[in-house]
């Protein structure tokens, strides 16, 4: 982005008058779509093993309007409209197209007969966590100086989603100096968020039913044990999960102060450097998620010829009952340090670098690199610009696969993100950009075309690709 400005004086009888340049001469639109699809075989919900197929569609208008020469009011809106086969397990029992209670079906002669519910990590389930819709607002404010040596930034944002709620606001300050080749930035930014959480099917039942196992949605259900064998409900050996106690604090609260330094080094080269400081507190783990012990005895609802063939996708018809659902701590600081290089090789190409260290207090230590070659084609109306993307990180002190956990361990996990693992992202994109904005509708001219295919790739069998376009328009 780059300023002008200049001054006229009239004759000794006037006043003096100042021109300048507007931050942003018209209103601006940009019209957002991507579709996102992924496959693997470590769902989070179903304790680190099963199907983890998503299907994600996402529209997002973002209208940038100029309220006077020096501010700016920014509106983003969008929606996330997607499917999961893991997060429809959190009920895995609607498979068979049971509700609860006593599972009844119609046999040959028309009579009602009690048949178990069946349900498997791999098997997508029907129940209402199958599919969702977020949606979020997120409302800028930017004002800058007559110099336009400083910026003064503000926004408030929320989003909801069936288990939370989100309400985030913050504000930032830019200072640039040296004829505008160095710039400084800090920020401050506060997300307010609530749990309205959802929990697995049978903690939750066990719950309702005070821990008995012949009531509610266990009413006429069999248990089976690790052999296949049909358990005794009031016995001594029965089923129940470790921790009873779910959420006491809703809240999940995040502060982060970023600070950032960009210098132009000369007319080809552009350097920058930034850095997060980045505090969590409430409940952070996902209600969601289940978790498996190593050493407490397994229990299972469905086939029981198919509990040894648990792990393989082949498995149709049986589930684990979980131990008990993630715990993690209540507190979280996270801190990413990064920085850009990007260099105008000629007027046709250009390369842009990327690296970023992260670590937190969970164990975690990460880092990403990434490197773009814009190419510009027609006279710089058409530009390609292939990327890629490579990503590792250790693991969280309190991750551990499928049934590796033990029940005296104060916090675990299996939700995969928080693993060992690297990865690789391939891009490709395309941008058509006309400065004079010839193609109309109605009143907005067409600025500019972006489309961009990638494909990812994680070393834990998780696989992903998203395509996405943009279209920016500006009011006539």
């Amino acid at each position: 982005m780059s300023f002008t400005s200049f001054s006229q004086k009239k004759t000794k009888d006037s006043t003096s008058v100042q021109y300048k340049k507007r931050v942003l001469e018209t209103t601006e639109v940009d019209l957002l779509m991507s579709y996102y699809e992924q496959d693997g075989n470590h769902a989070s919900v179903t304790g680190g093993i099963g199907n983890e197929r998503l299907t994600d569609v996402t529209p997002t208008v973002v209208i940038a309007l100029p309220l006077n020469a020096d501010d700016v009011l920014t509106i983003d809106a969008g929606i996330s409209a997607y499917t999961s086969a893991s997060s429809s397990n959190l009920d895995p029992f609607d498979a068979s197209g049971a509700s609860g209670g006593e599972y009844e079906d119609d046999d040959s002669n028309g009579n009602n007969r009690n048949t178990a519910p069946t349900g498997s990590p791999w098997v997508e389930s029907s129940g209402a966590s199958a599919q969702d819709v977020w949606g979020g607002i997120n409302i800028g404010y930017s004002h800058s100086s007559d110099s336009r040596n400083e910026v003064w930034s503000a926004n408030v944002a929320f989003a909801t989603e069936y288990d939370y709620t989100s309400i985030g606001f913050g504000g930032g300050y830019t200072k640039l100096w040296n004829e505008k080749n160095t710039e400084l930035g800090i920020k401050a930014q506060v997300y307010l968020d609530t749990w309205a959480p959802a929990y697995p099917t049978e903690i939750d039942s066990y719950n309702e039913a005070n821990g008995n196992l012949n009531n509610g949605f266990f009413n006429g259900i069999d248990i089976l044990d690790q052999n296949g064998d049909i358990i005794d409900k009031n016995g001594q050996n029965i089923w129940s999960p470790l921790n009873t106690t779910l959420i006491q604090d809703r809240a999940r609260n995040s502060y982060t102060l970023s600070l950032s330094f960009s210098q132009i080094l000369s007319k080809n080269a552009q350097f920058s450097v930034f850095m997060d400081v980045i505090q969590q507190q409430g409940w952070l783990a996902n209600p969601m998620q289940r978790v498996y012990f190593a050493d407490r005895a397994n229990y299972y609802i469905g086939n029981g010829s198919n509990i040894t063939n648990y792990t393989s996708r082949t498995n149709t018809d049986v589930f684990h009952l979980a131990d008990d659902i993630e715990r993690l701590p209540d507190t979280r600081f996270k801190i990413p340090i990064g920085t850009r290089f990007n260099y105008f090789i000629n007027e046709n190409l250009a390369l842009r670098t990327y690296y970023r260290y992260y670590f937190d207090n969970w164990g975690i230590n990460s880092h990403t690199a990434s490197v773009e070659l814009p190419i510009k084609l027609s006279e710089g109306k058409f530009t390609l610009y292939p990327s890629y993307r490579f990503y590792n990180q250790t693991a969280a002190d309190y991750f551990a696969p499928y049934e590796q956990h033990n029940s005296t361990s104060q916090y675990y996990t299996s939700d995969y993100d928080l693993s060992k693992f690297s990865s690789h992202q391939y891009s490709l994109g395309f941008r058509y950009t006309d400065i004079f904005s010839k193609f109309k509708i109605f009143n907005l001219g067409l600025k500019s075309i972006d489309l961009k295919y990638s494909i990812y790739d994680r070393s834990d069998g998780l696989n992903s690709s998203i395509i996405s376009a943009g279209f920016k328009f500006v009011l006539d």
